[in-house]
C-alpha cells in the first residue's frame, strides 16, 4: 500500500495541473477584445516560492510554484499560495489567497487570477475585491486592464465609496480618473437613506457626482424625483435634473425643463415651463405655472415668475385663474387639520373666475377664509356690476360669492340694458352681500350717494333717483333695486329720465372699464391698465384726535342704524310704485313730495309716501338691530384675514 501513495499524490497533482491548463484556456478565450496600447517588453519576475518544478505531462512548459509565491511585473507585485508560470507567453495562473498590488493605492484580491504580462491584462475569479484609495469594488469575476487602468465586470458587482454603495449588473472602474460607469439595474444608496435607480450611471469618486441617463428614480428625504437625465452629489445631497424632471413631495408636484434640488435645505429651483401642483388639501387644490420658480419644502412655500399663472380649485367652485408678474404660495399649519394656503400676486394682477373677475396691483387669496383681497387701484367685476375702491375684499363660500367689502372711494356701477344708463352707488365704505351668487343687499357708510334708474314692467326707464346721505342700504331682487334706506337727513330727488343734471347722472368718480375686463383664462397675460386720469388717488387716513376719543362698542354703521334720533327716508322703486317728483328734504329731515294730480298706480301721494316711510323706518330699526351680530362677525373675520395676509 505504501507503494501506491506516491502514485496517488502524483495523480492528484496531475489532475490539478490539468485543471489549471483548462482554466488558462478558458481565461484566454473569455478575455474581451479591446484595443490596446503596446506595452513595454518586460518579463515577469519570480521572487520566491517554497517549491518550484516542472510537470510536462500536465502543464507543458509551465513552471509550478508552490508555497508563499511572490511574483512581480512592471511595478505590479503578486502573492499567492501557488501558481503556474509560462515563461514563453510571459503569463501565469495564481491560486489561493491571491493578492495583486500596484503602487500604494491599488490592490486586487481573489481566489484565483490569470495574468498576461504581454498585454498586462488580469482576470480575477471569485470573492473579488478591488481597492483603490477609499473605493472598494466587489464582484465574482473582474477583468483588469493595467494599460487603460480599468477594472470591469458583467456578472454583477458592487462599489462601496464611503457611505455610498452602488450595485449593477455591469460596471467599469477607471483608476486614473477615479470614476466608474454602471449599466443595467443600477442602484445607488447614499447614507443608507437616499436611493437612486437607473440603467445607466456615471460616478466620480472624487467629486461624488453621479450622472444618470435614461429613466431614473431618486428617493431623497421625503421627495421622489423622476428624470431621464440628472446629476446627484452623494456628499452635498444636491441634484441637477434636466429633460423635464418631476419632483414629488407629500402631495405636491414640481415639473420643469430643469430642476435643481437640495435635500439639506429642502429647496428646489425650476426653470422654464414650470408646473407646481399642491394637492395636499383635497378641498383646495392649487397650481402655479411659469418659467422660473422655486419650492421650499420645510415651509411649504412656492414662487413662480415669468408668465406666472395660478389656478385655485376649491370644492364645488369654478377654477380661479390669477396672473401676475410674481406669484407666491404660502402654507400654514401643514401637519394639522386646519392647514390653509395664502396666495400672493404682484404686480400687474389679472384674475378670472366665472362669477368674478379683477385687476389690481397686488392680490392676496386666503383659503382659510376663502377671501380674495385686491390692493392698489383695484377693479372687480361680477355679472353686470363693476366695483372700484382703494381696497376690495371678495369673500366666497364653497362655490359662489358671499360678500364684497370695498374700503375708501368705493363705487359700484351697474350697466343697464341701455348702455348710456348706469346705476351707481358710492361711499367711503361699502359692503355688498350675495345669495346664490346674486346681489341682494348693499350697505354704504360715509358720504353715500345713490344714482338709480327704476325699470318699469315693460323694461323702460321713466325716472331717475338721486340720493345723498351719511349711510345707505339698498335691497336688490332679480338684479333690480327693490328699495333703499337713507339717513340721517338725506337729500333725495327724482327726475324724469334725461332731465337730471350731469353731476346727478354721472358721479364725479364715475368710470366704466369694460374694455380692460378679463374675458377668460387666455386673456390674463396682456396687461391693460387704467389711464392715468382714471386711477384712484389714495387718500391718507386722518389721524384720530386723541383729546376727543369716544368710547363706543358699535361700529359707525351699527350706531347709525340703532340711533332713534336719526332721520330715515325710504323710496320704494318697484315698477308698481315709484316716486314721481321727489324734492330735497327740509330742515326737519322729512322728504318733501310734490303733490300730483296723477293718481295712477305709477305714483304715490304725500300721505302714502309718508306712511310708507314711517312703516319702513320701524322695520328698518328692528332689522338693523338684528344685523348687528352679523356685521360684528364679518368685521372680526375681515380683521383676521388682514392679519393673516400681512404674515
Amino acid at each position: 500500500m505504501k507503494h501506491f501513495i506516491p502514485f496517488r499524490r502524483s495523480y492528484l497533482f496531475a489532475v490539478g495541473l490539468l485543471f489549471v491548463c483548462l482554466l488558462q484556456a478558458y481565461a484566454l478565450t473569455m478575455m474581451p477584445s479591446r484595443k490596446r496600447s503596446k506595452p513595454r517588453d518586460e518579463r515577469i519576475q519570480i521572487h520566491h516560492a517554497d517549491l518550484l518544478f516542472r510537470d510536462v505531462a500536465t502543464t507543458g512548459d509551465g513552471q509550478v510554484l508552490k508555497g508563499n509565491v511572490q511574483l512581480s511585473h512592471s511595478g505590479m507585485r503578486l502573492t499567492c499560495d501557488s501558481a503556474v508560470f509560462y515563461e514563453a507567453s510571459n503569463s501565469f495562473m495564481a491560486y489561493g489567497s491571491v493578492k495583486f498590488r500596484q503602487g500604494d493605492t491599488l490592490s486586487l484580491i481573489g481566489d484565483s487570477l490569470y495574468y498576461d504580462g504581454t498585454s498586462q491584462f488580469a482576470r480575477v475569479f471569485r470573492n473579488v475585491e478591488m481597492r483603490h484609495h477609499k473605493m472598494t469594488l466587489y464582484t465574482e469575476l473582474l477583468n483588469y486592464d493595467r494599460i487603460k487602468g480599468s477594472g470591469f465586470y458583467d456578472t454583477g458587482g458592487k462599489i462601496v465609496d464611503g457611505k455610498t454603495v452602488l450595485t449593477s449588473q455591469k460596471g467599469e472602474y477607471f483608476t486614473e480618473k477615479r470614476d466608474a460607469q454602471f449599466n443595467e439595474d443600477v442602484l445607488l444608496i447614499n447614507n443608507k437613506k437616499d436611493s437612486l435607480l437607473t440603467n445607466n450611471l456615471h460616478y466620480d469618486t472624487r467629486s461624488k457626482w453621479a450622472h444618470a441617463t435614461g429613466p431614473t428614480n431618486l428617493f431623497s428625504g421625503g421627495s421622489h424625483i423622476y428624470t431621464i437625465d440628472g446629476q446627484y452629489n452623494t456628499r452635498t445631497e444636491r441634484a441637477h435634473l434636466t429633460q423635464r424632471p418631476q419632483l414629488f413631495n407629500k402631495g405636491r408636484k414640481l415639473v420643469g425643463d430643469s430642476i435643481s434640488y437640495d435635500k439639506n435645505t429642502g429647496y428646489s429651483e425650476a426653470f422654464r415651463n414650470i408646473i407646481f401642483i399642491d394637492s395636499v388639501d383635497i378641498n383646495n387644490k392649487n397650481i402655479l405655472l411659469g418659467d422660473y420658480g422655486y419650492y421650499n419644502e420645510p415651509k411649504g412655500e412656492a414662487m413662480v415668475t415669468e408668465r406666472a399663472l395660478g389656478k385655485n380649485f376649491s370644492r364645488g367652485a369654478d377654477t380661479l385663474f390669477v396672473h401676475a408678474d410674481t406669484l407666491r404660495l404660502y402654507s400654514y399649519n401643514l401637519k394639522t387639520d386646519s392647514a390653509y394656503r395664502v396666495l400672493h400676486g404682484y404686480p400687474h394682477v389679472r384674475s378670472y373666475r366665472t362669477d368674478v373677475q379683477a385687476i389690481c396691483d397686488s392680490l392676496v387669496f386666503n383659503s382659510a377664509f376663502n377671501v380674495l383681497s385686491l390692493y392698489r387701484d383695484p377693479i372687480a367685476w361680477s355679472d353686470d356690476r363693476q366695483i372700484l375702491g382703494e381696497e376690495i375684499n371678495v369673500y366666497a363660500n364653497d362655490s359662489t360669492i358671499d360678500s364684497i367689502y370695498i374700503e375708501r372711494q368705493a363705487l359700484i356701477v351697474q350697466s343697464l340694458p341701455d348702455s348710456t344708463l348706469f346705476n351707481q352707488v358710492a361711499g367711503n365704505l361699502m359692503q355688498a352681500y350675495f345669495r346664490n351668487g346674486d346681489l341682494y343687499q348693499t350697505r354704504v357708510d360715509g358720504n353715500s350717494i345713490l344714482v338709480n334708474y327704476p325699470m318699469e314692467k315693460d323694461t323702460s326707464f321713466l325716472y331717475q333717483n338721486y340720493c345723498e346721505a351719511a349711510k345707505l342700504r339698498v335691497d336688490v331682487r332679480d338684479k333690480k333695486m327693490q328699495r333703499f334706506w337713507a339717513g340721517p337727513s338725506p337729500i333725495a330727488k327724482t327726475y324724469p329720465i334725461g332731465m337730471a343734471p350731469q353731476e346727478h347722472s354721472r358721479l364725479s368718480n364715475f368710470a366704466w372699464f369694460s374694455h380692460i375686463r378679463p374675458t377668460g383664462p387666455d386673456d390674463l397675460f396682456e396687461w391693460k391698465p387704467k389711464s392715468a386720469a382714471t386711477r384712484l388717488k389714495e387718500m391718507p387716513r386722518r389721524n384720530a384726535p386723541l383729546q376727543s376719543l369716544q368710547s363706543s362698542s358699535l361700529s359707525p354703521l351699527n350706531s347709525a342704524s340703532t340711533n332713534s334720533d336719526s332721520t330715515t327716508s325710504f323710496l320704494k322703486t318697484s315698477a308698481d310704485s315709484s316716486l314721481d317728483n321727489l324734492q330735497s328734504t327740509d330742515s326737519s329731515g322729512e322728504i318733501k313730495i310734490k303733490d300730483s294730480e296723477d293718481t295712477s298706480n305709477n305714483h304715490v301721494d304725500k300721505d302714502s309716501a309718508t306712511a310708507m316711510s314711517k312703516e319702513f323706518s320701524t322695520k328698518s330699526t328692528s332689522a338693523s338691530t338684528s344685523s348687528n351680530s352679523r356685521t360684528s362677525k364679518i368685521s372680526a373675520r375681515k380683521s383676521r384675514t388682514k392679519s393673516v395676509a400681512r404674515k
